[in-house]
């Protein structure tokens, strides 16, 4: 038992160092910037049921600009309570991480087996996108609940919506650890193979010429 939770330690660990050298690849930001702004916008227009929406088609397009562009706000806090604006600033965060995995591990699977388009490379991306969209599923749930109880029955719509959030965080914190892991090593195992193709080269240029026979002397 205690080497299982030594190995969960560890696992997060790597995910988090995964974290880390991911945001050193174009590829991440790729897929993280947009998801973290999609999602962060969706959830924000659906907290409060469908009346924003509503308000939108009603008022035309100088208010609908309006109320999303303080939804876009909402994203990160502005005039938005401290509670409200955690659990969806969360959530969004974290479901950026894994699509920004996910399109990461994509591409470097790809380019890894470019000669092999058709096995390893297409199924290790769709195993790292199996990881992620059961995050968003949860993750788009909580607010399609307020939005479908929005006119009755608050108080168990704010129960459930409660509990469907604090499952979409732990499903996300799951899906962080195992995709965090596997960029961890698909990084570093792209970086080992670099150094070893680059090591190889050095020598082949450093390699001694065969030396030329010497001339016969003219009689």
């Amino acid at each position: 038992m205690f080497m299982n939770w030594r190995k969960w330690c560890d696992d997060f660990v790597l995910a988090g160092k995964g974290i880390l050298l991911a945001t050193k690849e174009k590829r991440f930001w790729f897929g993280f910037v947009p998801t973290f702004l999609f999602f962060g916008l969706l959830m924000n227009l659906l907290a409060g049921g469908t009346s924003k929406f509503s308000l939108m088609f009603a008022l035309g397009f100088p208010q609908a600009f309006r109320i999303l562009g303080q939804s876009f706000l909402a994203i990160f806090g502005v005039g938005q309570p401290f509670l409200d604006w955690l659990p969806i600033f969360l959530i969004s965060l974290l479901q950026a991480i894994l699509i920004g995995f996910i399109v990461l591990l994509w591409n470097k699977k790809r380019k890894q087996n470019a000669g092999d388009v058709g096995s390893a490379g297409i199924v290790a991306g769709l195993v790292a996108l199996g990881a992620g969209c059961p995050t968003c599923g949860t993750t788009l749930l909580t607010p399609l609940l307020g939005a479908i109880f929005s006119t009755g029955g608050l108080a168990v719509a704010g129960t459930i919506s409660t509990i469907v959030t604090i499952l979409a965080i732990i499903i996300a914190i799951f899906s962080l650890k195992r995709l965090g892991v596997e960029t961890y090593v698909t990084i570093i195992n792209e970086k080992y193979l670099a150094r070893k193709k680059s090591q190889a080269s050095v020598k082949s240029k450093k390699k001694p010429q065969k030396a030329k026979e010497p001339n016969e002397k003219s009689v």
